[in-house]
């Protein structure tokens, strides 16, 4: 059976068996579409081949993408509901979606990495060889910066000027960031020894995989995921963490609000208050901690 008709299958189900409303079941057809597409931009490409991790990471992007908590929550149950009427039909792999418990993880604050373990993690890559290096600066990069790993991947060497040490984000809200000098002796590195031996002829993106082309979020996960155990780094740890510890370190170091606003893409200013949040919680936990008289 092929995915789309999975999808179909699924449709049937949740009106002739389920008969939930016309609404619900636009919702969650939607969903798994969505997902779906997101699915056939990465390295997989079945509903079968799906592992938690993938769906963890899916879910990372939503929230970050600037969808409202409810809405993942509705994404979240929908997906649940999706995979369990796989496993039911007969899927051999387990259940990718049954320990999912994103929705109490939409309310709570950020988690960052703290400073420690972000110089180890910025530690892995040996840029002794030509993965390593490009490695180096993608991690880099996301660290000096904040984006996003879908700007991340979207960066065009057009894009990166090491001149004035400015980095132009054309995916979403288009903008202009510093990069920090660790950042762009990384990046020079990586396109006068790496790139020219990776990227195929007139590639045009700054990150490529092995292949030669456009690195792919799937591709960067795996990658992260590979120095983060190096690391010894043990929680559970999204993509998006470098850019919540890049937000967060950036407030604890002095950084206003509205600087880190436009630095981060956000249209909304609440979505950068969480940050601040954050930060205020973790010096009233220091000093309940460490004041004599708390």
């Amino acid at each position: 059976m092929s995915d789309s008709k999975y999808i179909d299958s699924f449709k049937d189900y949740l009106v002739n068996e389920k008969r939930v409303s016309t609404n619900t079941v636009s919702s969650y057809i939607r969903d798994v579409k969505q997902f779906y597409d997101f699915l056939s931009d990465s390295e997989k490409s079945e509903f079968n081949d799906v592992t938690k991790e993938d769906l963890q990471f899916y879910i990372s992007h939503q929230l970050d993408s600037g969808r409202s908590p409810a809405t993942v929550s509705r994404c979240i149950a929908s997906l649940k509901a999706f995979f369990k009427r796989l496993k039911d039909n007969g899927m051999e792999e387990p259940n990718p979606a049954a320990e999912l418990t994103a929705i109490a993880s939409v309310k709570k604050m950020p988690q960052i990495l703290k400073s420690d373990e972000i110089e180890r993690l910025l530690d892995q890559p040996s840029v002794k060889d030509l993965k390593g290096c490009r490695d180096k600066a993608m991690l880099e990069t996301l660290y000096a910066t904040g984006i996003r790993v879908s700007e991340l991947i979207a960066l065009d060497v057009d894009d990166i000027n090491l001149v004035t040490g400015i980095i132009q984000c054309r995916v979403g809200n288009v903008r202009e960031i510093p990069i920090n000098q660790t950042a762009t002796r990384a990046i020079s590195q990586y396109l006068s020894l790496s790139r020219p031996n990776m990227a195929l002829e007139g590639e045009t993106s700054l990150f490529v995989n092995t292949g030669g082309g456009r690195m792919s979020r799937q591709g960067f996960w795996k990658i992260l995921k590979s120095y983060l155990d190096k690391a010894q780094i043990s929680e559970d740890i999204t993509p998006q963490m470098l850019r919540h510890s890049f937000a967060v370190h950036l407030l604890e170091n002095g950084a206003d609000i509205h600087s880190l606003q436009k630095m981060l893409g956000h249209a909304d200013i609440s979505s950068t208050q969480v940050y601040a949040r954050a930060v205020k919680s973790e010096l009233k936990a220091v000093y309940e901690k460490t004041h004599p008289r708390a």
